[in-house]
């Protein structure tokens, strides 16, 4: 697949650095030059320097045979023209745009073939946004992932000292949870993946992935980890659109604070916000958190557009008595460094919105893709079509299909019913199939799987 990445920031690099990683032929547009060769030398990719939207440029980037473009520069401008020049231009296939104001897409009417030519929005604020709300309601777990439009839950635990769980094999995994079918899909030991087996034991520490049904989640998560309180209380640091949009998301649930160093927007979203409080202030200065009674915060978000703001003001939160801290870092180098000490969660934007562009990169019938563990393993929802004998998948007990080593069938959503994949479970037609992969490498062989036969079309 030729596909041409317009915007090498943050964003744009990760896609190409995991995209690299698949044999697939990348070119990043971008008018930075250092930025571009700082890429060029790490990454076997084509890059050409110049505005992403120009059509010489574009031209130049091998636009006219190319199988996708996906704009995601700093500008929703430049991506949407880029989007039009690519239509219009040189026919391309598939454009996705990278679109973070909301008064685009409130009007989802503007991207349309006769308007703007935009097959896929991806709105990064958005996705975190709907990260952090589902870390917040599901207290002790590091990830959150929905499968069949939320029906299905992936979600990422770190096992603890003394879990009813620890020090046993997951063979007896189902006479501790009688009521509730599950799968543990994957387990990451010091960084090591481990595709378990009913004799594997889960040990202190391991972080521990599990599906079930989403109804089911939160008796799942009371046996790995200790029971945590329900979160009441949040402080949220920084009134940018993730900060204020998170506010939105929560403060009909819980009581939320938000702090915010900026005092025309305090009154700006003083004016939006319905139940949350806005304190003008520094989240880093220790007075305005004790003020705030932050011994007695259950969740202390930290989502400034400054990662050394949001990590220093984490640790003061922890460190003051905050129960759990989430913190945005955009440098990905931060996050490894960082996750799992004084700070509980550290938020990557790259990392929320790689899944979503994968979602359409990927080949077969794929309709979502989770990036976990920093892209080096996914998480992916596809739908099997055909029969028995034109489908590599339909027809077939679960154990007896051939998956690529490192890959593991979760579950199955069936006319919404959610069906935990054992062994003599059989795949029929339709079936929304989640699937773990440890091993990005194998990608092409599970994308073969689920590709629709010909009779199909």
């Amino acid at each position: 697949m030729k596909i041409i990445i317009l915007g090498a920031g943050q964003v744009g690099g990760n896609l190409a650095e995991n995209l690299a990683k698949e044999d697939t032929d990348i070119t990043v547009v971008d008018i930075d030059n250092l930025r571009l060769r700082e890429l060029q030398d790490k990454l076997d990719i084509r890059t050409v320097r110049g505005m992403a939207s120009h059509p010489d440029i574009l031209r130049l980037a091998g636009a006219e045979d190319a199988d996708m473009i996906i704009a995601v520069t700093n500008s929703d401008e430049v991506n949407m023209v880029a989007c039009q020049v690519a239509y219009t231009v040189f026919h391309t296939p598939t454009k996705i745009a990278r679109i973070r104001s909301t008064g685009y897409l409130k009007q989802q009417e503007i991207f349309k073939n006769k308007a703007m030519p935009v097959d896929f929005t991806v709105n990064p604020e958005q996705i975190i946004t709907k990260d952090i709300a589902q870390l917040i309601q599901h207290p002790g777990a590091l990830q959150v992932m929905d499968f069949a439009d939320g029906q299905v839950q992936l979600v990422a635990v770190k096992a603890y000292y003394g879990g009813p769980l620890v020090d046993q094999e997951l063979r007896y995994l189902k006479q501790h949870i009688p009521s509730v079918d599950m799968r543990v899909a994957a387990i990451f030991r010091r960084d090591r993946a481990i595709l378990p087996e009913g004799s594997t034991v889960i040990e202190a520490d391991d972080e521990v992935f599990f599906i079930a049904a989403t109804k089911d989640i939160p008796t799942v998560m009371n046996e790995l980890r200790r029971t945590e309180r329900p979160n009441k209380r949040i402080i949220i640091a920084g009134g940018g659109q993730i900060g204020a949009g998170l506010a939105r998301a929560l403060e009909q649930r819980y009581r939320v604070r938000l702090i915010e160093r900026n005092r025309q927007k305090c009154l700006e979203l003083s004016e939006t916000l319905d139940k949350t409080i806005v304190l003008a202030g520094d989240a880093g200065e220790r007075e305005l958190l004790l003020e705030e009674n932050i011994e007695n915060t259950d969740v202390f978000c930290a989502l400034t557009n400054e990662d050394e703001v949001n990590i220093m003001s984490s640790m003061l939160a922890k460190s003051l008595g905050a129960r759990k801290v989430i913190s945005l870092v955009n440098n990905p180098a931060y996050v490894d460094l960082i996750q799992g000490g004084e700070i509980d969660i550290a938020i990557s934007p790259q990392q929320s919105t790689l899944g979503s562009i994968l979602t359409h990169v990927r080949k077969g019938d794929v309709v979502k893709v989770h990036s976990l563990r920093r892209g080096a393993a996914e998480a992916i929802e596809a739908i099997a079509h055909g029969d028995k004998n034109a489908s590599k998948v339909v027809g077939k007990a679960i154990g007896s299909i051939n998956l690529p080593d490192g890959t593991r069938i979760g579950a199955i959503v069936r006319n919404g019913q959610t069906i935990i994949a054992h062994d003599n479970v059989v795949i029929e037609p339709d079936d929304h199939v989640i699937l773990f992969l440890v091993n990005k490498k194998q990608i092409p062989e599970v994308e073969k799987l689920f590709q629709a036969p010909l009779s199909f079309f």
